[in-house]
């Protein structure tokens, strides 16, 4: 399920970042498709919030729980798919599939016929990352 690339590359890279970085950037991938379930689960009916179960002052206010909860998961997810159109627009579809299923080059190009070498697709792999981890900072 993981990829092959390495998790640490040189510091000449452009698109260095420290392993421990990238893998805490590489889970936060991962969950992307639980977000998507639970923001979907959350169809703007009142009732518990799948993130968290209210507490206090918030239990009276179930929709706006909802609502808070839908823009927590939505903000999340659009950060991943902005991050890949940003790495490369045009194999960016790929990239969120990779990023977000911990997918490796092999299986990509063998579900989608990747018209670009290995080392261009790291190439963009790192820079999602690097992009990722610019935006989290």
């Amino acid at each position: 399920m993981s990829t092959t690339i390495r998790p640490e590359v040189s510091g000449k890279n452009p698109y260095w970042i420290s392993k421990h970085r990238y893998y805490e950037l590489k889970h936060f991938c991962l969950q992307y498709n639980s977000w998507a379930a639970a923001y979907k689960a959350l169809d703007g009916r009142p009732r518990q919030s799948l993130r968290e179960t209210p507490r206090g002052p918030d239990v009276s206010k179930p929709t706006e729980t909802c609502a808070e909860s839908r823009v927590y998961y939505s903000n999340r997810m659009e950060l991943v798919r902005k991050t890949a159109r940003e790495a490369t627009d045009e194999f960016h579809v790929q990239l969120l599939k990779a990023v977000t299923e911990g997918l490796s080059y092999e299986h990509i190009r063998a579900q989608t016929n990747l018209p670009c070498s290995k080392d261009a697709w790291y190439d963009f792999y790192r820079k999602f990352f690097w992009l990722l981890d610019k935006a989290r900072e």
